[in-house]
């Protein structure tokens, strides 16, 4: 077997095509300096005919903390336009990935509208479904707002799983927070409560294991972050605290491309193995088990193929294959925003929410959806974005453990966002 070192751009061109993955267009190893795609359809990795899922098969189920509820181990994450692509929802069950996600704010509501299109049309699936939504708001009247309109749109007289969207601080959730998933739980409008979280991971999943009536979290969590001492700890004392965790944002900052060596090594080396990178990312979370899941965003029949087949594969990674996503991770670590937002700007003193443009851009250049980016840009206020227009980065950057060129991404932003 040839030596994953010894495999450069000509051989993983040749072998990628004997192995169907499609190659993808040059792409930059730092935010920020990519010729934008045509389409804002995320990149498939893996032809159709390369991956052969059988008609019958179901993924895996895991217990979902102490809820007594079993879920897929994939989640079909819901923003992509489900209105026109009611086949995704068809094909995502037949395949037993009955954990679906969305959010008030997705799509404008369109994903929400999706799945109510859906489960009008075949009622009868609803209660295979495990559905989660989540709420922007923080305050119990603007979240019952959004929870009744959530069910009105998607048909529905319950949410398996209610989410806080997009926590960054503990204080967004308090005793208010609870009284309200009491309340909304006693008129079975809900199951289960929680929130989910980009920013700032470890700490609040410390302080939601000491609640008590948190019942599930969404967790930013991939091959980079998995094996720091801090978020290791932090998912031990969640799932003591009986709280099912779901993984998202588990490529770690977007499809591997072809672009420079240590991608092509990444590429090449489970080459051999016959997985592709995006599957061995998926592995190395599910390899996990104190994960109960990993939301995805599958907006077309290859990509759900591809980690269908991968949930389905019982192969171990092994040493080799974790340290080739260390290694990964080291040579790429200046293009990832680790979350860790009380860094760049509490301790950097940044008054505005650098953390939250760094995630839109990642939206844009590393998962080619551009669409979405701008969308999420044009949400910040005006003066927030005066704010950071005029705001010196220069102590965030400094501060980045990352060392994320932070400074020249947030120009970036203006000049492909706004």
């Amino acid at each position: 077997m040839k030596g994953k070192q010894q495999i450069n751009r000509r051989e993983f061109l040749v072998g990628a095509s004997a192995l169907g993955v499609s190659v993808l267009a040059a792409a930059p190893k730092v935010f920020g300096a990519i010729e934008e795609p045509s389409s804002t359809t995320a990149p498939a990795t893996t032809s159709e005919k390369s991956v052969q899922v059988p008609a019958d098969a179901k993924v895996p189920k895991r217990k979902f903390g102490r809820t007594g509820v079993e879920v897929s181990i994939l989640s079909l994450g819901g923003m992509f336009d489900i209105p026109n692509n009611q086949l995704m929802l068809k094909k995502a069950l037949d395949w037993g990935v009955t954990y679906w996600d969305t959010a008030d704010c997705y799509g404008n509501g369109n994903s929400e509208i999706g799945i109510g299109m859906f489960f009008e049309k075949m009622p009868e699936a609803r209660k295979q479904v495990f559905l989660v939504t989540k709420s922007d708001r923080r305050d119990p009247e603007g979240m019952t707002e959004l929870l009744n309109r959530s069910l009105e749109r998607m048909k529905t007289d319950y949410i398996d799983l209610y989410f806080v969207h997009g926590v960054s601080k503990r204080d967004e959730i308090n005793d208010e927070t609870r009284k309200w998933a009491e309340k909304a739980k006693a008129e079975k409008k809900i199951r289960f409560f929680g929130f989910s979280t980009h920013s700032n991971m470890e700490d609040l999943l410390e302080y939601a294991a000491t609640l008590g009536w948190i019942d599930g979290i969404m967790v930013k969590y991939d091959y980079r972050l998995m094996h720091k001492d801090r978020m290791k700890a932090a998912i031990e004392a969640c799932a003591k605290a009986g709280i099912g965790l779901t993984a998202m944002k588990t490529q770690g900052g977007g499809p591997v491309r072809t672009d420079t060596e240590a991608e092509l090594k990444l590429a090449g080396h489970f080459l051999q193995k016959g997985l592709t990178p995006a599957q061995a990312k998926l592995k190395a979370v599910w390899e996990n088990p104190i994960i109960s899941a990993i939301c995805s965003q599958m907006p077309n029949l290859t990509i759900l193929k591809e980690n269908v087949a991968a949930a389905l594969d019982g192969t171990k990674l092994t040493t080799a294959d974790y340290e080739a996503l260390r290694e990964y991770a080291v040579a790429t670590a200046s293009s990832y925003c680790a979350g860790c937002r009380h860094i760049c700007e509490e301790q950097a003193g940044c008054p505005a929410p650098v953390a939250d443009v760094l995630r839109y851009m990642m939206y844009g250049v590393s998962y080619g959806d551009y669409a979405l980016a701008r969308d999420k840009f044009a949400e910040l206020p005006l003066d927030v974005r005066e704010q950071l227009r005029k705001a010196n980065l220069s102590r965030a950057e400094a501060l980045c453990p990352q060392g994320l060129p932070i400074s020249r991404v947030v120009a970036e932003a203006f000049s492909r966002l706004a």
